[in-house]
């Protein structure tokens, strides 16, 4: 699996942008990573919500983000972020190891999934990869893509949100405007939906909402 990112220009630093509540820990990512001179860290940030803030102005190749802040989880972030900036890739890097920590992860978005107790080297070596375009896993991780029984995809909270408003009779331009994204990236999850439930129409995805309680607010896939 591979994602759209633009590559650094030959010679140019690989610019990381760490978003991590804990100064302390951000403090430390970044002394690690200043230890090569071919990364520039441009910035520490404390939330998802600076980070979208953030974004434009600063144009990283890779944002390293923590899964667990105030204001703006990393999920959220994530998805966020990769809807208007789709040339950045989003490391996770995170604390937790468990499969579906991994799992919800790389379905939101994320680029990689890296644990903050990785040596330096490790760190290093997933910033390389997801700034290549492909998929980076920490170790142990891979059987947490493994497809469910069903061979079934779940959808993100984003495509759920999408969904509900698809089904209340939303416009492209007007779920556009609700969630200030743009219409190619409505048009975007609109395909993915289909291709993931199996529907190929939008009356069908109003009527898949309609039948599994989407309307009334009672959730979709895990």
């Amino acid at each position: 699996m591979s994602h759209q990112t633009a590559r650094p220009e030959p010679g140019r630093p690989i610019r990381v942008l760490i978003v991590d509540d804990h100064a302390m820990v951000a403090d430390g990512i970044r002394a690690l990573l200043e230890t090569y001179d071919d990364i520039d860290v441009i910035g520490t940030l404390r939330d998802g919500q600076d980070a979208i803030d953030r974004c434009a102005d600063l144009s990283p190749d890779v944002i390293l983000l923590d899964l667990n802040m105030p204001r703006m989880n990393g999920l959220q972030a994530t998805e966020i972020l990769r809807e208007r900036h789709p040339d950045i890739a989003v490391l996770i890097l995170s604390m937790h190891d468990a499969p579906e920590y991994v799992a919800t992860a790389m379905r939101h978005g994320a680029a990689g999934y890296c644990l903050k107790d990785q040596p330096s080297d490790e760190i290093r070596r997933a910033i390389d990869m997801v700034v290549a375009g492909n998929r980076y896993l920490c170790p142990g991780a891979e059987e947490a893509l493994e497809p469910a029984a069903d061979g079934s995809e779940p959808l993100t909270s984003r495509e759920q949100t999408i969904l509900l408003l698809l089904a209340k009779g939303r416009s492209n331009k007007e779920v556009a405007h609700d969630l200030d994204i743009s219409v190619r990236t409505v048009e975007t999850h609109r395909k993915n939906l289909k291709r993931k439930l199996g529907i190929s129409s939008t009356a069908g995805l109003t009527r898949y909402a309609l039948e599994h309680g989407v309307l009334q607010g009672t959730g979709l896939l895990h």
